[in-house]
């Protein structure tokens, strides 16, 4: 191949006669037969999926997961020079970063905060990498599964939880409704008459409901009230 196009998302590293001679940028390039060796890189971002792999926690629940891992070529040079497959060595220490990141935390914390575990297991990974001329951009973890036994123990747990919410706020609702009965019956107690209107606007609001005809005595509240004086002397 007498030239070679290297593109905008592209750099290409120059060997002549089998050493390196320098790095290409985007354009056309002259490459002489039988004397310069060109190997073009994708500097893009580019993705590596870590396989779904069962990891003990540190309360030793048995965890599936699985995580994409997002890296970047920063120097082309040093990721041609210093490692012959950068697919294979990102996937295998984001593995290892991955099991010993599980292996410290335990299930609920893995649960609730997979975000940081995910920034920690970048970090040790980006440490690494970095002499290859690999930048790690990110890392996300994508599912984590749990034993069906620990699915069913959970769900009873969190069902147990609503319940006990439920009564609270029923206990709550009950409360403040006695305390208001209470201070209604104390406010009629005050107020002379009040307690008998209330009670013909009861009687008012039943009969109104009932579909059968309803005979009511009523009673003057002066007869009761003298009543009410004899009982209380005898």
């Amino acid at each position: 191949m007498l030239f070679v196009v290297i593109n905008e998302y592209e750099r290409g590293l120059r060997f002549t006669l089998g050493r390196f001679s320098g790095i290409l940028g985007p354009g056309v390039a002259l490459n002489l037969p039988f004397l310069h060796h060109t190997i073009v890189v994708d500097i893009r971002t580019k993705t590596v999926k870590i396989p779904r792999q069962e990891t003990m926690s540190r309360d030793n629940v048995p965890l599936n997961i699985n995580a994409v891992v997002y890296y970047q070529i920063v120097d082309a040079k040093k990721a041609v020079l210093s490692i012959a497959d950068i697919d294979y060595a990102v996937l295998q220490y984001a593995q290892t970063a991955m099991r010993d990141i599980i292996g410290k935390n335990e299930m609920d914390n893995i649960l609730s905060d997979r975000e940081r575990i995910a920034a920690q297991v970048e970090e040790i990974v980006d440490k690494e990498v970095a002499g290859w001329g690999v930048d790690i951009t990110a890392i996300k973890i994508q599912d984590i599964e749990m034993p069906e036994d620990m699915k069913r123990t959970m769900a009873r747990q969190a069902e147990g939880e609503r319940i006990r919410r439920s009564t609270v706020i029923l206990a709550q609702g009950e409360l403040a409704a006695a305390k208001n009965y209470a201070s209604a019956a104390e406010t009629l107690a005050q107020a002379p008459g009040a307690l008998y209107l209330k009670t013909l606007q009861t009687l008012s609001t039943t009969v109104s409901q009932e579909d059968a005809p309803t005979s009511i005595i009523l009673v003057p509240a002066q007869l009761l009230k003298v009543v009410e004086n004899f009982v209380g002397k005898k």
